[in-house]
């Protein structure tokens, strides 16, 4: 591999702007021949060079097809071979000298450049294919065009799929591929084509683009995607009682990723010049998204949740409740969730009145909802239910201004915030003795309920509901809504609610949000994770930044979540970088003689021992080499220490200077 580290950037301990460019020549390709790719193609000759998982899932294609398979590896994979009906050879030579009209490199990224060079190419013949399927392209393209004599046919390919993903069957799913260089003669053009039929036969989306273009889109797409996936694995998210669909697809993202080893993730990052521009926008994005609910955070509102005193009702229990099937609900805040619920409530005839401080009466009648201007009149219609369906932050305000002595004295309040803990020591503080309690949380919106509410979660806990026989009936009349839609009900204690969903719904908002500040978009090469991500953006962008804020705030163990999400991101950012060092320290030892002998000749300066920095331009290239620090002409350094004990390979003062 022809590559050079191009330039450093140290606002953080180590950030690399670029860590791969190529400096293989341009060449120029024959043009695409317009001839289409035909579906009845014959049958090739194919040579596997790496008969890992991901060469034993082609390789069961090829077989089903009729394709002769053969196939090479370090790793003895003979017994898989001859299950699959491949010939397994483990000497190259010996693969090679059977004249395979196609060589198909799924070697692992980081291995596929020693691999190649070390295939006897002079014992193929002189025009034969070849095609790689890595996850990177430029990289592949360069080397392969850099290596391969110029009679052999390359193209570069990439099913954007893998073992997890194509289990069921490759219809609808990606092929990106480039057709590099072809030679002009039809049975060379024709190869190539029947190569191609063998995904489109099985249902493949067809997607030829240039590697450049691949990768630019794969960053955006393939890269995030692997980086959440195994941020999220790395905090050991586990299924709940309570999950939501968009946790349901973290859990699936984290599975198939799991499935991919670190190498393949490390090569995304090493080989594809626009990944590390992605990993400082992740980085950057949940940076933004910390300081915005950090921005928030108010003493005065923690304490508001603490030191309120409750409100002092005197009276006695109304023993006269009807006690009939049908109730009568109040929806105190009649937004957009205040309506959804509303649309079942009035379908399954229960008498609905709403009151909120916008004015939604014409929404109100359209879905056959009483709609109230003012608390007064509200409470003064004596409703069964007061259904709070105000915005975390809101919630307090909004329950205190509420005239609650012109309600009967046993009315059932009832919550259906994101958080539970909070509502149910805000209820028990500030609610009457005589008021009966139930904290619930329908596990679903607008949005992911919009077909039916069958099989959702719905968690409630029924904080202080009164023994008499119509509170008790009254309480499983409003439970029973949500049980007649076909929800899970799901009976826990508020606090394990909070548990359990600042483990998936908290984060499952936070990894939304810091994607939407990353403007994902839709590509023609979408991975099937990538279409999860992207969903995940679609339902989080619709809720407020008060609902994310509040399931922050009024969620005593979101913080810790956020503390285990900046670790897990620390961490595989430091395995990565760890690497890098790693590959460069081991090209810097193979080159150093030459660089210092170099830089001795009045073409910069290598000072030994020495404790410099940078100074201008800060843009330019600065390499630290063990003890050393290499610089180039034209720049500006200053000498914070001399360790040395005297000055070697340049008179410079503490003063800044420029290297001659």
């Amino acid at each position: 591999m022809n590559s050079s580290l191009s330039s450093l950037h140290s606002s953080k301990a180590l950030q690399i702007r670029s860590c791969f460019s190529s400096n293989t020549s341009l060449i120029t390709i024959n043009s695409k021949p317009n001839i289409p790719i035909s579906i009845s193609s014959p049958t090739l000759k194919i040579a596997i060079i790496g008969f890992g998982n991901y060469g034993q899932h082609l390789a069961k294609t090829l077989v089903a097809q009729g394709h002769t398979v053969l196939a090479h590896s370090k790793s003895d994979h003979s017994r898989i071979a001859r299950n699959i009906g491949v010939t397994f050879f483990s000497n190259p030579n010996d693969i090679c000298e059977r004249h395979p009209d196609v060589i198909l490199l799924s070697t692992s990224i980081t291995s596929t450049e020693q691999v190649l060079k070390s295939l006897p190419l002079q014992r193929l013949k002189r025009s034969t294919l070849f095609v790689d399927v890595l996850s990177v392209k430029e990289f592949a393209k360069n080397l392969l065009l850099d290596v391969l004599p110029p009679d052999f046919d390359i193209i570069c390919s990439h099913p954007m799929f893998g073992p997890q993903s194509g289990k069921q069957g490759w219809e609808n799913l990606f092929f990106a591929y480039e057709r590099v260089r072809i030679g002009t003669e039809f049975s060379r053009i024709q190869r190539c084509n029947d190569f191609l039929a063998i995904f489109e036969r099985e249902g493949c989306k067809m997607v030829e683009m240039s590697c450049q273009e691949h990768d630019k889109l794969a960053a955006g797409s393939q890269f995030v995607t692997h980086t959440v996936g195994r941020v999220l694995d790395m905090l050991g998210l586990q299924s709940t009682p309570i999950n939501t669909k968009g946790y349901e697809s973290l859990l699936n993202l984290v599975e198939n990723t799991r499935g991919d080893s670190f190498e393949l993730y490390y090569g995304l990052f090493m080989y594809n010049k626009s990944a590390l521009e992605m990993l400082e926008k992740l980085d950057l994005a949940f940076d933004e998204l910390r300081h915005e609910l950090s921005g928030r955070l108010h003493d005065v509102v923690k304490k508001q949740l603490f030191d309120s005193k409750p409100y002092e009702f005197k009276g006695k229990i109304s023993k006269t409740i009807d006690d009939s099937s049908k109730l009568k609900i109040a929806i105190v805040g009649f937004g957009n969730f205040g309506q959804f619920l509303a649309k079942t409530f009035v379908s399954q005839g229960h008498s609905v009145l709403a009151y909120s401080r916008t004015d939604y009466s014409d929404v109100a009648q359209k879905l056959g909802v009483s709609y109230f201007s003012d608390a007064e009149d509200l409470c003064e219609e004596h409703p069964d239910v007061i259904l709070l369906c105000t915005s975390i932050l809101s919630t307090e305000k909004v329950l205190k201004s509420l005239p609650l002595h012109r309600l009967k004295r046993s009315t059932l309040f009832v919550d259906v915030l994101s958080v539970k803990e909070f509502p149910r020591n805000l209820f028990l503080q500030n609610l009457p003795q005589d008021f009966d309690i139930l904290c619930t949380h329908p596990m679903f919106g607008p949005e992911s309920g919009k077909n039916g509410w069958k099989d959702l979660a719905f968690v409630f806990d029924k904080v202080r509901i009164g023994s008499d026989e119509n509170r008790t009936a009254r309480c499983n009349g409003f439970l029973d809504i949500f049980g007649r839609e076909g929800c899970r009900m799901v009976e826990m204690s508020c606090a394990e609610h909070d548990w359990h969903a600042a483990g998936s719904q908290f984060i499952t908002h936070t990894i939304g949000r810091v994607l939407e500040k990353l403007k994902l978009e839709s590509t023609p090469i979408n991975t099937k994770g990538y279409e999860t991500l992207l969903k995940l953006v679609e339902n989080t962008a619709g809720d407020s930044f008060d609902l994310y804020y509040g399931l922050f705030m009024y969620n005593v163990n979101a913080m810790e979540q956020l503390e285990r999400l900046d670790l897990a991101f620390e961490s595989l950012k430091k395995q990565l970088f760890g690497r890098l060092h790693g590959f460069f320290q081991r090209q810097l030892v193979g080159n150093f003689e030459r660089k210092f002998q170099t830089f001795s000749n009045g073409n910069g300066a290598v000072l030994p021992n020495w404790d410099a920095r940078l100074v201008s331009p800060k843009e330019n290239f600065q390499l630290f080499w063990e003890n050393s620090v290499v610089v180039s002409p034209g720049m500006k350094i200053e000498v914070l220490q001399d360790k040395s004990g005297g000055r070697n390979g340049a008179a410079l003062a503490s003063s800044s200077e420029t290297v001659n």
